[in-house]
């Protein structure tokens, strides 16, 4: 049965348009997790433009279940992670002009720079992800880097229609069986709602799905307890 990472990025990104302190994303998680979520992720960005480095340290203190830490593999962020030390890290590509992470890591291509990062990782007994396009050769890659999990690009599939869904839902199916004979936890996550979700938990061999702004945008309309509540109940098959 998978499991439920909820990202609270976004309510910080609220709290950001105002610089002030509320709404507070620690209160968010520890609502998520009394909801039933069973790890918390945030993304500590180079630009700070949601999370801040306050709301990881509290978060260490705080969260219950896991914390996961998405971060791009600087120097500035893995000396942070060694120092905060959270339960994973998941190592995303990032650019600051984004509006949201467009794409998974080429780890083929960034093999060297990634390298050095998730051996001192790894070092720290930190479980390292990387978050992938849904492709052999980057998975066979990860493995090589001896990565604890992939966690799996959703978004095309999220945005494809018709047959090209169905294509990139087929891809996500051969990246699980892959990801799995490599001996890599598999997650996955980026662009999935309460809709677009159900094909991907009946693939089976997800274990944990990390999901952000589709709950958070439904917790505007219907509260945070609700809408993990309803979240969790898909994840796990319902």
């Amino acid at each position: 049965m998978a499991r439920l990472g909820v990202n609270v990025d976004h309510v910080a990104t609220i709290r950001q348009a105002r610089g002030g302190v509320e709404p507070d994303p620690v209160t968010a998680a520890a609502i998520c997790e009394l909801a039933g979520a069973e790890g918390i992720t945030i993304h500590l960005r180079e630009d700070r433009r949601h999370i801040q480095d306050r709301d990881l340290m509290v978060l260490k203190r705080t969260v219950q279940t896991s914390l996961n830490l998405e971060m791009a593999a600087t120097e500035e962020m893995v000396g942070i992670a060694l120092k905060v030390v959270p339960d994973c890290v998941t190592l995303v590509p990032e650019k600051r002009q984004e509006l949201t992470t467009e794409g998974g890591l080429d780890v083929v291509k960034n093999r060297a720079a990634l390298a050095r990062g998730i051996d001192l990782l790894r070092q720290a007994r930190i479980k390292v992800s990387l978050f992938v396009d849904p492709e052999l050769e980057q998975i066979k890659e990860s493995a090589r880097l001896k990565a604890d999990c992939i966690e799996i690009h959703t978004g095309t599939y999220c945005t494809a229609r018709g047959r090209g869904e169905a294509a990139e839902l087929n891809k996500i199916a051969e990246a699980i069986r892959a990801g799995k004979k490599l001996g890599l936890a598999i997650h996955a996550g980026h662009g999935l709602n309460y809709v677009n979700i159900r094909p991907v938990v009946a693939l089976g061999g997800i274990e944990e799905f990390n999901i952000g702004h589709s709950i958070i945008s439904r917790a505007v309309l219907v509260g945070m307890d609700r809408a993990v509540r309803e979240m969790v109940a898909l994840v796990r098959g319902g």
